[in-house]
């Protein structure tokens, strides 16, 4: 499946990804805005570990995001449970080659509609650490509104943060 804006694409991942997917990720530009859960630094085996487990899980929800035909980043959806279960968290990361051109911005407003015309979400939200301000632009350019900052709510590279919650309604 594709979703296409301008030069932006998104799509299902493939294991021939794997070789971009670890040459992008293995930035700690990337790892430093990220969960502890993504690993730095980044092989090959774990981009073939990533793919596997987002096509396994629910390949509805997880798509590569093309720049010009170029695999540039990843995108996702994490659809929340029990009396949650019309939300979804959402994460991306963008390669660095690939920051200021206007790429995450299109492709969070892709997956935004993609999620609220085709699936059973009401609402979708993304969390970004205090200091990660391009990330925050990226969501407030998608239309996503700041429901909170949640004080001292993360630690990364033993360094304690603010987390800015951020969502959107579907209309």
């Amino acid at each position: 499946m594709y979703m296409i804006k301008d030069e932006v694409r998104l799509r299902r991942l493939a294991v021939t990804d794997k070789k971009v997917i670890a040459g992008l990720c293995n930035n700690k530009k990337i790892s430093d805005n990220l969960r502890d859960s993504f690993p730095f630094p980044y092989s090959e085996k774990d981009a073939e570990n990533f793919i596997y487990r987002s096509l396994s899980e629910n390949a509805e929800d997880t798509f590569g995001i093309t720049y010009n035909g170029e695999l540039a980043g990843v995108i996702g959806l994490i659809r929340q449970k029990d009396v949650y279960r019309l939300s979804a968290e959402m994460g991306y990361w963008i390669g660095e080659p690939y920051w200021g051109k206007g790429v995450a911005t299109t492709a969070v407003k892709m997956i935004v509609e993609y999620a609220f015309e085709r699936l059973p979400l009401l609402r979708i939200y993304a969390g970004v650490f205090d200091y990660n301000k391009a990330s925050q632009k990226v969501l407030e350019k998608a239309g996503f509104k700041l429901d909170c900052i949640m004080e001292k709510a993360i630690i990364k590279n033993d360094v304690i943060c603010d987390e800015y919650r951020y969502s959107i309604v579907k209309k």
